[in-house]
């Protein structure tokens, strides 16, 4: 098989499958993060521990600002979140974030992805992290380009060229064509912003037990954040489903 065809059938299955990397990377970084807490006595560094972990959580949220900033201004029927039916797209963005970067989505998710790759406190996890997800992603992101040049044609090929795939150009920003659609957020985000809060929480509290030996319950932050962010995300699932949430593009 040629390469670039092959790309694109590596391509198109990570697209349908890329929910699942997310969990397959939780799970090893969070063995790495408690091997680490067993194996280094806990010592007074709670200070530096806080303010680490709230590093680590600006990352993260800045990847799901990206990621927010990116659906809000996005017509309908994009991929976004779609896996089942495969690529998605009605017309060629190119304003928003769309004049900065190629792949928006992606930045954002790595972005909060590395966040959580940080709280392991391993610097080759995190390191192998980054190399993984540009090999997993670097296929998507082939796989998605051949769809909209097959459909777009020349016009992509046009905003492509002068539009980087990763890493955005602030000075070719263009103001969003259409208005932010708060809705689309709500309806598109509360996964990856409930998400957050529970890993943060999960990696705090998994780690007190192995330092502490002992299974107990702290009422701290990132309980009462996690607490929070999974209400709101039960609150918007309800009303979704209630079609509560009605989108306006315009």
């Amino acid at each position: 098989m040629a390469l670039q065809r092959e790309f694109k059938t590596q391509g198109d299955f990570l697209f349908r499958n890329r929910s699942y990397f997310p969990i397959l990377f939780l799970g090893i970084g969070l063995i790495v993060f408690l091997y680490g807490e067993y194996i280094e006595p806990f010592h007074d560094q709670k200070i530096e521990t806080d303010y680490y972990e709230l590093v680590c959580l600006s990352f993260s949220l800045l990847g799901l600002f990206i990621r927010i900033f990116t659906v809000g201004y996005t017509p309908k029927n994009t991929s976004e979140r779609n896996t089942a039916e495969g690529q998605l797209a009605n017309e060629l963005n190119t304003t928003g974030m769309y004049s900065l970067v190629r792949h928006p989505l992606y930045l954002g998710n790595f972005l909060m992805w590395l966040g959580v790759a940080m709280l392991t406190e391993n610097s080759w996890f995190t390191v192998a992290f980054i190399f993984v997800y540009w090999l997993y992603y670097e296929r998507i992101m082939f796989a998605e380009e051949s769809f909209l040049i097959n459909k777009f044609g020349d016009d992509y090929l046009k905003w492509a060229s002068h539009t980087p795939a990763f890493l955005p150009n602030l000075k070719k920003y263009i103001r969003p064509k259409y208005r932010f659609c708060i809705i689309k957020v709500l309806k598109k985000e509360k996964n990856g912003f409930s998400a957050i809060f529970l890993l943060f929480w999960l990696f705090d509290w998994s780690g007190s037990q192995v330092e502490a030996k002992a299974l107990n319950f702290q009422f701290n932050f990132w309980f009462y954040a996690a607490l929070a962010s999974s209400i709101i995300y039960l609150t918007i699932k309800v009303m979704k489903k209630r079609n509560m949430l009605r989108e306006i593009n315009g």
